[in-house]
């Protein structure tokens, strides 16, 4: 897997998180797919980034995913995140430039946010080896993006929309990335696979993870230090393609570790 790795905290730093992410403490997780990149059918200009706003303040998430974005989203959704760390990670052309959203000025990717209350963090990005090249998502070349911090690591990703077995490759390799982190860790995104696919997304489940999803392609994957308390489907007035997905978990044992 070809990876770039942005450091932002000093590694082994030691961190004691606030009682807000102390063992017991609920953990709220909102994914969304605004298609607002500009390229697919689904695409309904401004009003995706109006909806998310509005979902975003009323579902108050710790964590925040947001698929087939432009650059210029992080900016205008932060206001409703509020205190947050962000990572933005652009997909890629063949060639290994950047994707572009419609206007052509902004990158089209992804976003992971995470509150500010889970302390100091690092993010890691990067594109996958396993890649449908011939006809994949207007020839995009699919990313994924963590936010590592003491108290929990959060990655977002958009899998292979057209062939489902790199689809299938792809998921099992972040999730092989995400198992190696010390700690709680949370994948969600939309992965563009269902539960009675061929193949099926049950495929991808790896050891110690729980999964919950909106019962189609967008799910989310809690580590063995987490537990699925909630899941419940937004609506996005028609803005988008896709339901909002929120996820509540509860965080099991303490936490205080250093980066690793």
């Amino acid at each position: 897997m070809n990876r770039v790795i942005v450091l932002l905290t000093a590694l082994g730093l030691l961190v004691v998180p606030s009682a807000a992410v102390r063992s017991g403490a609920t953990i709220t997780v909102l994914q969304l797919n605004i298609c607002h990149g500009g390229m697919a059918g689904c695409y309904r200009g401004d009003a995706a980034l109006t909806r998310a706003a509005e979902v975003i303040r009323s579902s108050e998430p710790q964590v925040l995913s947001v698929n087939e974005a432009c650059s210029g989203d992080v900016a205008r959704l932060r206001p409703a995140m509020g205190n947050a760390r962000a990572l933005f990670v652009a997909a890629r052309n063949l060639d290994g430039t950047p994707v572009r959203c419609r206007d052509g000025d902004q990158r089209y990717g992804n976003i992971i946010m995470v509150a500010d209350s889970f302390g100091d963090h690092r993010g890691e990005s990067g594109t996958y080896t396993a890649q449908y090249t011939a006809a994949d998502g207007h020839r995009e070349l699919r990313s994924w993006g963590c936010l590592r911090t003491p108290a929990l690591h959060a990655c977002t990703t958009h899998l292979s929309a057209d062939h489902a077995p790199t689809a299938l490759a792809q998921c099992r390799d972040l999730l092989r990335r995400a198992a190696g982190f010390p700690g709680p860790a949370v994948v969600v995104g939309d992965l563009n696979l269902t539960e009675h696919g061929s193949p099926s997304i049950r495929r991808c489940d790896p050891p110690g993870f729980s999964r919950g999803g909106d019962g189609a392609v967008q799910h989310l994957y809690a580590g063995e230090d987490l537990s699925l308390r909630g899941i419940r489907r937004l609506d996005m007035a028609g803005t988008t393609d896709h339901p909002g997905l929120v996820v509540t978990l509860c965080l099991e044992p303490p936490v205080s570790r250093a980066l690793t």
